[in-house]
């Protein structure tokens, strides 16, 4: 699919929620959307289009704000598709796409834990790799580094 059939197809469903469909090297294109219509979006790109493979989902830390994207796989056409769209740093928030593609459960976990991402009715919205209740999210330019003195550390005895 070229970028102006995939801006076609999308514009008649979004209207001015649609942002932009700009040539993406090795993809039909990204797909750039308002996060109002994120859920919207999604389910279409799977069940209209085709894009039935959530391959990745992540995020971006601009500073003044965060870029949430998705990339998904069509087994039909043989190509990939990056959907995208910003959130305020300051409301981090996304509709999660679970309820589309299953496969999101996890990406949006990581997505959450390292940059900050907050996606609405996420079955399961925690921490994948760092400890519950921790404060941090690794991947925002705003995370500071401690210096060791300020870490607790854990040794084990063998």
């Amino acid at each position: 699919m070229k970028p102006e059939e995939l801006k076609d197809n999308l514009a008649e469903l979004l209207g001015p929620r649609l942002l932009a469909v700009e040539p993406f090297a090795g993809m039909a294109g990204r797909v750039r959307f308002e996060r109002t219509a994120a859920l919207e979006l999604f389910r279409h790109v799977r069940e209209v289009l085709g894009y039935r493979h959530l391959s990745m989902v992540g995020g971006i830390d601009w500073v003044d704000h965060r870029e949430v994207f998705y990339v998904a796989w069509s087994d039909e056409r043989k190509e990939y598709v990056l959907l995208s769209t910003d959130v305020p740093a300051d409301d981090p928030h996304l509709e999660s796409a679970a309820p589309v593609w299953t496969a999101a459960v996890w990406h949006e976990r990581e997505a959450f834990e390292l940059v900050g991402i907050l996606f609405d009715h996420h079955p399961d919205l925690r921490r994948l790799l760092t400890p519950e209740g921790y404060a941090f999210h690794p991947l925002l330019r705003s995370f500071k580094l401690h210096e060791p003195e300020d870490l607790e550390v854990k040794t084990r005895n063998v």
